[in-house]
């Protein structure tokens, strides 16, 4: 009788343990979200001073989301493909639709394009030059060298009358991607989304801030490494979603100490075959780094994308490049993307 009790209170504690594990398994399931995606892809550029010709990894990204509470949240963005590294990582908490702090480093709210995913961007380069130099996303902006269009810092942000107005006003440290800040000084930087129609927004974002310089530049040559500079950006532009095409524009501009930039792109999406997902993909974008020797560039895109699977699609696009002060070129490129 004493073995009979002793075996069924062992099989009571270890229906006790699975129980326990199944509970935290079904918790941890609840609460903690996985994403991921890859982009592979293929280059070629005939530009005499460097030509490629390669297959690459341009991306592979690992996300989780964790649920602490309904209102409560943090979220972890990691890069595997080059030198692996944090893309973002921050908590985050929801008072009610209108407010939300942001805490951590993330994409810097500065124009419409830069917080966009890469998954949903239209271009394999990925960005306008004039977003990747302002915003600092492919270190082109040499004096401030960040690369991703991330920062440290502080952000509230919310949607104001059932969703007319989304805003996000954030300090942030303005020394780029997993940088203290190089000097005492803090960006101010905010976006203001309108959406007075359904199929319609109109943004507005601007940067006000003073710069650390981390290495000369010969567009800016009068600020040397180390230099505390004015660095100042704004930008506004529409954005147009009907059923047979999409169409995102911006006008962006800059001023680094006294020397003043500008670029702006149009770009559009037009859906030809909805059923099978198949779309033309058309952009002009140009940037000016200095406006007052005209260090300018102009590009034309043109390519095709077909969304085989849901998030998963397949690039090929074509790019004829214009400098002003040099010769032009042209790039080609394939990207498939796939996305869990």
């Amino acid at each position: 009788m004493a073995s009979a009790a002793a075996q069924e209170k062992q099989e009571e504690k270890k229906k006790s343990q699975n129980n326990t594990l199944n509970n935290i398994v079904n918790t941890l399931k609840e609460r903690i979200t996985l994403e991921g995606y890859m982009q592979l892809g293929y280059t070629y550029n005939d530009q005499s001073e460097s030509k490629t010709n390669t297959f690459e990894m341009t991306r592979a990204i690992l996300m989780a989301r964790g649920r602490i509470t309904d209102h409560w949240s943090c979220y972890f963005m990691y890069s595997l493909a080059g030198t692996p590294k944090i893309l973002e990582a921050y908590t985050e908490y929801h008072f009610f639709p209108e407010l939300s702090v942001r805490i951590g480093e993330f994409k810097t709210p500065y124009t419409y394009e830069n917080p966009l995913s890469p998954t949903v961007v239209e271009l394999i380069s990925c960005y306008s030059q004039a977003v990747n130099y302002l915003a600092g996303i492919n270190g082109s902006d040499l004096l401030y060298g960040s690369n991703s269009g991330r920062d440290l810092g502080l952000m509230i942000y919310g949607n104001l009358f059932k969703n007319l107005i989304n805003y996000k006003l954030a300090i942030m440290n303005g020394q780029g991607i997993n940088k203290k800040d190089g000097n005492n000084q803090k960006d101010i930087v905010g976006t203001f989304n309108i959406n007075p129609l359904q199929w319609l927004t109109l943004t507005g974002s601007f940067i006000k801030g003073k710069g650390c310089a981390i290495a000369t530049s010969n567009i800016n040559p009068n600020i040397q490494i180390g230099d505390n500079y004015t660095r100042n950006r704004w930008a506004a532009g529409i954005v147009m979603k009907l059923k047979p095409i999409d169409l995102r524009s911006e006008y962006l501009a800059g001023k680094d100490g006294l020397v003043k930039s500008n670029g702006y792109y149009a770009t559009a999406n037009i859906h030809i075959l909805s059923k099978q997902k198949l779309d033309l993909i058309a952009s002009y974008d140009y940037l000016n780094k200095n406006k007052a020797v005209d260090n300018k560039q102009s590009n034309y895109v043109a390519g095709i994308q077909w969304w085989f699977y849901p998030k998963c699609r397949l690039q090929v696009q074509y790019t004829h490049c214009v400098p002003y002060q040099n010769k032009s070129y042209n790039l080609v490129q394939a990207q498939v993307q796939v996305r869990f």
